[in-house]
This record gives structure tokens, sequence and C-alpha cells, in this order.
């Protein structure tokens, strides 16, 4: 299985931010982190902003931080939210599907399976497992 960018970003950013512990940080400031695109941040820090992970101040001072505590972060449901209208296989939406064989073929069925053990092993996590070694983040991330 194969994540979207967005979803990697998405990801990127929450351990940017548990990292960075309670103080706000520039979007800016987790683009040159990663090294990636200032405005595909943007697109992803909304998209966390409306599902209740992060909240964002504007002017001076501003920036991004964590609306909840990492321990409440679930990577499943990041990833889920993240990764919803994306489609496995082509059989996985029934309007654009054009497979010849799906009416008899199993594969949708196991690829469905596949893709809930997928998500049954990362509700396992939270942010908080992602950032233990939050001292070394901090230091690769150069977050002072």
């Amino acid at each position: 299985m194969r994540l979207t960018t967005f979803t990697d970003y998405s990801l990127r950013v929450l351990i940017y931010l548990g990292a960075h512990s309670k103080q706000r940080a520039a979007v800016g400031e987790i683009a040159a982190a990663y090294g990636i695109s200032r405005n595909h941040l943007m697109k992803v820090i909304l998209f966390l902003v409306e599902e209740g992970y992060v909240a964002t101040t504007r002017g001076r001072g501003g920036g991004v931080q964590l609306k909840l505590s990492p321990d409440r972060i679930r990577i499943g449901d990041v990833v889920r939210k993240s990764e919803a209208g994306t489609v496995l296989v082509e059989c996985f939406s029934r309007e654009a599907s054009q497979c010849r064989i799906e009416n008899a073929c199993k594969l949708r069925s196991a690829f469905h399976k596949a893709v809930q053990a997928f998500y049954s092993v990362l509700d396992t996590y939270t942010l908080a497992d992602l950032i233990v070694n939050r001292p070394a983040m901090l230091q690769l991330l150069r977050i002072a």
C-alpha cells in the first residue's frame, strides 16, 4: 500500500509539532525542516485544523501548534482521514470501476481485509509513540 504525499506531509507536520512541544511553529519553519513546499504544507495544515488536530494563530508570534496532546492523536485515524477518497484499486470505486471481472473476482475482498489489517496496526500507535526519541528529533529537525 502506498500512502499519498498529503498523508506523508500530514504525519510529518504532526511529528514536528509533537517534538516541538507546546510552542507554536511557523509554517515556513516546518517546510524548511523537511525541505518541502510551504504551499503544500498550507493545504495540509488546513486539513489538520479542520480535523481538530492543530490550531493556528495569525499575526506576530503566531503559528501552528497541536490542539490535542500527542497521546490523543491516533495515527490510524489521521491516515484514514487524510486518505479518504483515495482508492487502492479501481474496483474499490463502484462508480469508476470498469473492471470486466469485478463480479466474479475476489481481489476486492482480499484487499479490503488487507487494508483493515493495515489500519488495525496503525490504530495501536499514537503521535506520542512516534516522538519518544524527542531529543534526536529536535536535533535532526533543527528545533532549538
